[in-house]
């Protein structure tokens, strides 16, 4: 619901005919969230298959879907963190250098930045379509993959680029704008950033806190894996479970972070909700104008009664 209701706000904020240069830094940054949304709902499709898989012990869907299924929640999950950190990049360059991205029109090449960000995750997901398999042992299982030597590179190359490349950038560039922020206070030009300067401090602490927190465990399960002993343990369902939820939580979290804690987003969450509530209450008011123009009992006119009948055939 939550990705939805993004995506509604979003297109509805872009419909309402706003313009001008700060108009056209939402726009670029909203951009970015509709891609965000998009990864984040992709990814959610994925998760009743893996749970499914680890509570029964077997993989009841298929060669196919096992391929299919593991590539698109590798290429969502690579796609949604690559976005964050694009956002992160762009909240950067808007906040410290914002003449320099308005003359170089940045934010209007986002859609094509947006289309980039797949072709690195696409990479990285690649790997499972065309090496992951079912393993038929007593059961059937969506988990034989690369071994040995093979698996280690792309499970390390996998946690780099898709989780601690991502992190770093998101981390440098929150505490660029912080540094930059808490400079101009401490020089004066604007006393009202200390509040500004706190809700960024708060939130970017928020949202290094909570990427770290779903998606570490994910990792350090898969390299626990390559061991091959954690897998033997009695609990070790429940912790794939868990850990597999807590991932996918990130994708239920990423709307209430970069939206519902926004100013802006709250403000055209409820310009949308006033221009829907009037279109619907002139729509109403509309209906009954028309049904009770129909419907109404005319006036009594004694004229009528004069009126002589009309001849009948024949007569």
């Amino acid at each position: 619901m939550g990705e939805l209701c993004v995506t509604v706000v979003v297109v509805g904020a872009r419909g309402m005919g706003q313009t001008g240069p700060r108009w056209d830094a939402s726009h670029g940054t909203d951009t970015l969230l509709l891609a965000l949304s998009a990864a984040d709902l992709l990814l959610l499709l994925c998760l009743p298959f893996h749970t499914t898989a680890i509570a029964l012990g077997s993989w009841p869907f298929g060669s196919f879907l096992c391929k299919a299924v593991s590539f698109l929640g590798v290429a969502c999950s690579s796609a949604s963190v690559f976005t964050l950190a694009a956002l992160a990049v762009t909240r950067y360059l808007t906040v410290v250098h914002p003449t320099w991205s308005y003359r170089s029109r940045m934010h209007s090449r986002l859609k094509l930045t947006v289309a980039l960000l797949w072709v690195p995750a696409t990479a990285l997901a690649a790997p499972q379509f065309a090496f992951r398999m079912v393993a038929v042992s007593s059961v059937f299982h969506c988990f034989a993959f690369l071994g040995g030597l093979s698996q280690l590179v792309y499970s390390t190359a996998l946690f780099l680029f898709a989780f601690a490349i991502p992190l770093g950038v998101i981390v440098m560039m929150y505490a660029k704008i912080y540094c930059f922020l808490r400079q101009k206070r401490l020089l004066g030009h604007a006393p009202q950033l200390e509040r500004y300067q706190s809700q960024v401090t708060h939130t970017s602490a928020l949202l290094v806190l909570v990427f770290t927190l779903c998606w570490l465990p994910s990792y350090g399960l898969m390299f626990s894996l390559l061991g091959g002993k954690i897998s033997s343990i009695p609990s070790y369902r429940s912790i794939a479970i868990f850990v597999r939820l807590l991932a996918s939580s990130a994708a239920v979290v990423n709307p209430v972070l970069y939206m519902f804690m926004s100013n802006k987003f709250r403000r055209d969450l409820m310009d949308l909700g006033r221009e829907r509530w009037e279109g619907c209450r002139r729509c109403i008011v509309g209906c009954k104008g028309v049904v009770g123009g129909r419907d109404m009992v005319q006036p009594f006119n004694p004229v009528e009664l004069d009126t002589p009948p009309l001849p009948l055939p024949g007569f």
